[in-house]
């Protein structure tokens, strides 16, 4: 016999009442044939709300078949309304749920169905394959179990049980991973179980916390979002929405995001964390820039240094705050460590320019040319404006003038020289490498001798005159404009110690000029 909603339900109930009233007005020898009316009466009703609940049945099986699910799901709620202990009307529709992934209601649908008949096979089976959608590997792998029972033949079970074990040991498998901040193994894990578990928004979010974790935003953003579309509310994808800004240095609009996250979940210690960490590293890189703008750079990089120590994870910030006490670092003269602070910044975002910048200035100050040119070229390469075109050629100049000999260097001169300090050098320079002064040395060291003696005579010659040492100092090529360097320099090996002194006697009173002296 049909089953019967909770209206129908009272139904005999009613019959029997008013058969009660007219049992008590009808004689004894009547009651027989009068019971048997109402109970045909009563009969007929059911098999009335049978075949019409099978008409909405078959109209919701036509209606499934052209894959026109939503129809379908009203028809079989019909037939479900007219016959509310038919197992088979539920499991139609946990069928049509599924098909419009409405999973958890579909699981309702399944679980009534297997309540209302527990052998029941398709509704074991699509209990068994919501559970599995919606993550729930374990409860799957039971009803699968149930059903293997009852057909242990049953390939759509078999199948599916392997589906759940394989999800269980990714699960196994993302857990260790993110024990070891594997964050990659975590992503690739959910990735494989969300294939079977298309529904689970627990390995959504696990994947998308990783995808932040990764500096990978833009994906972990667009997962938490599509959560958030569902479920308003679901404190962990405002968690994830909230680490994305914070790792990208939007503080302020984290920090509302954990704030939201903790209304909807008091108890979520990973937002609670987060915005603490949040709100303590915007306060002390506040602290830190204040310094600095106030010139207090001592006590600017040692902000900046707290600063780094409170969450390794914001690549972001960090990067920016390993690029600002660099600059501190350049200020108080602490160039090499400058230096480092840049590449850790680099490391951390191999896109940010300011810290190339910053470096290659580093490098210019250090005389490290080479690898100045290497950090303007990557700079100009990524923003090809004037400003950066003129850093890269500079540099390139620079680099150029280092490759040649530095004749302020071999006369232990400034750059910034005066000529009575050039003179004075020289003086000094060419005295003491003058062949004479080592003839007695082995002919290595007189050969070495010898050598640097020309130099100096080569670098005097040079910075003495105003137009040349203005060509060295541009960088030009001094043999350029035939301002050729043969035989003009006053380093002939051979002139004597009294002659070179009597010499520099003179060039020392005829002050700066083009004086040179020529020796056959």
């Amino acid at each position: 016999m049909c089953g019967r909603d909770v209206k129908r339900e009272r139904l005999p109930k009613k019959v029997m009442a008013v058969a009660h009233r007219m049992v008590s007005d009808v004689p004894g020898s009547a009651l027989p044939d009068l019971l048997n009316l109402h109970l045909t009466l009563f009969l007929s009703i059911c098999s009335l709300l049978h075949r019409e609940a099978e008409g909405f049945k078959e109209q919701g099986n036509a209606f499934y078949i052209k894959k026109d699910y939503a129809e379908a799901f009203n028809y079989y709620t019909k037939a479900i309304d007219m016959c509310p202990k038919n197992a088979s009307y539920y499991g139609n529709r946990a069928a049509t749920l599924m098909m419009l992934c409405r999973y958890r209601e579909a699981l309702e649908d399944s679980q009534q169905a297997v309540r209302l008949d527990n052998t029941f096979m398709k509704g074991h089976l699509r209990e068994g394959k919501c559970h599995l959608s919606l993550g729930n590997a374990m409860a799957a792998s039971r009803c699968f179990q149930r059903v293997l029972e009852l057909d242990p033949d049953n390939s759509q079970a078999q199948q599916e049980l392997k589906n759940a074990e394989s999800i269980l040991e990714y699960e196994r498998m993302a857990e260790i991973g993110f024990e070891k901040r594997d964050f990659r193994m975590v992503v690739f894990c959910m990735d494989r179980a969300l294939e079977p578990a298309s529904a689970c928004h627990r390995f959504k979010i696990l994947k998308a916390e990783c995808l932040a974790l990764l500096g990978r935003y833009p994906e972990a953003q667009s997962v938490a979002s599509d959560i958030l579309r569902m479920d308003s509310t679901n404190a962990d994808a405002l968690y994830v929405r909230g680490l994305c800004l914070y790792y990208e240095d939007c503080i302020d609009k984290a920090v509302q995001f954990f704030v939201q996250a903790l209304r909807m979940a008091p108890d979520h210690d990973k937002a609670r964390l987060a915005c603490r960490n949040a709100k303590a590293l915007k306060a002390k890189k506040e602290e830190g820039n204040k310094a600095f703008k106030e010139g207090n750079f001592e006590a600017a990089y040692d902000l900046y240094s707290e600063a780094l120590t409170i969450d390794p994870n914001n690549i972001k910030t960090n990067a920016k705050l390993y690029c600002n006490r660099a600059t501190v670092g350049s200020k108080l003269k602490k160039l090499e460590q400058a230096i480092e602070d840049c590449t850790k910044a680099i490391k951390l975002d191999e896109t940010y320019i300011k810290a190339y910048l910053r470096r290659a200035q580093c490098y210019m100050d250090t005389e490290q040319y080479e690898e100045a040119v290497r950090d303007y070229e990557k700079v100009y390469q990524t923003e090809k404006t004037k400003e950066h075109k003129h850093l890269l050629k500079n540099a390139q100049l620079e680099l150029k003038k280092s490759k040649r000999k530095d004749y302020y260097k071999v006369l232990g001169v400034e750059k910034n020289a005066t000529e009575d300090e050039i003179k004075k050098a020289y003086r000094k320079r060419a005295l003491l490498h003058h062949p004479d002064r080592h003839s007695g040395a082995s002919p290595e060291v007189q050969k070495e001798e010898e050598k640097k003696f020309k130099e100096v005579g080569e670098a005097f010659s040079v910075l003495s005159d105003p137009k040349k040492k203005s060509r060295y100092d541009s960088g030009q090529d001094l043999e350029d404009d035939g301002m050729n360097m043969g035989g003009q320099y006053p380093g002939n090996p051979w002139i004597s110690v009294f002659q070179l002194l009597t010499c520099l006697s003179f060039v020392s009173a005829s002050g700066p000029g083009n004086f040179f002296f020529q020796f056959g």
